[in-house]
């Protein structure tokens, strides 16, 4: 599996964290080669229906959400793959929230593997055209990729309800 980190701009509000886990069409110098995220890597991981963690570090033992019991919503828009989760009140949690509204994260980062045909290749320029996401994962220190974002943000606690209106909430 491989793995790539982010630098990061964080929203921390609440219990939850927000951003960009990837961005689309940024390239990237790793070791001695160049890579870049095309629009769309990550539709078929998404339509899958794969449970998709959410750790800090990549550390399995730091699990903080998954896609499986709707904790960690995951979409692509046209900048990259956006994420929000719940942070779970555990030791974990409640440090990367501190940090995250402090603004001393590092950044995002992803596992991912790559699937047949999933990967071009032009002399030292890598793109990545469909990726099998495993996790993405908060990094404490430095990331491999610039410009992903995390944000903390407030989820209501109770939500009034309107008269004579349904209110239908959905994260994305």
């Amino acid at each position: 599996m491989e793995r790539r980190a982010s630098s990061v701009e964080l929203r921390a509000s609440g219990r939850r964290l927000a951003g960009y886990a990837a961005l689309y069409s940024v390239d990237t110098r790793i070791n001695d080669f160049t890579e870049v995220i095309m629009p769309g890597a990550f539709a078929d991981t998404l339509t899958q229906g794969r449970d998709i963690l959410a750790l800090a570090d990549h550390d399995s033992r730091a699990l903080l959400a998954r896609t499986k019991s709707g904790t960690l919503r995951l979409a692509e828009d046209t900048r990259g793959l956006a994420f929000d989760f719940d942070l779970p009140n555990t030791t974990i949690g409640r440090d990367l929230l501190e940090l995250a509204e402090r603004g001393d994260l590092g950044g995002m980062s992803f596992g991912f593997t790559i699937p047949d045909k999933g990967e071009r290749w032009i002399d030292d320029r890598r793109e990545l055209r469909s990726v099998t996401l495993h996790e993405i994962s908060v990094v404490q220190s430095w990331p491999a990729y610039p410009g992903t974002v995390v944000q903390a943000r407030r989820r209501p606690d109770i939500v009034p309800p309107a008269p004579r209106r349904l209110s239908v909430w959905r994260y994305r």
